[in-house]
């Protein structure tokens, strides 16, 4: 499915100026029709994948205690 830079922007939650500067970069792929770029939104189901697996990791991270702490005396 082809979008728009103004929609590919909200779904990667990032202003349409960075759209705009990696499609210019060669880091998205994008058809311009003659109007406007268009991009194939497939080309990022790895990236959200990534996201989500990250999102869990920071959740995880964060609902894990913190272990008490080990006083530990040097006895010299």
């Amino acid at each position: 499915m082809y979008k728009t830079v103004a929609q590919t922007a909200v779904d990667l939650n990032m202003p349409e100026e960075q759209i705009l500067y990696y499609i210019h970069n060669g880091h998205i792929k994008a058809v311009y029709d003659g109007e406007q770029f268009l991009i194939n939104s497939g080309q990022f189901d790895t990236y959200h994948e990534q996201i989500e697996r990250i999102k869990e990791e920071i959740d995880i991270w964060r609902s894990t205690p913190i272990p008490e702490d080990i006083d530990v005396k040097d006895e010299d």
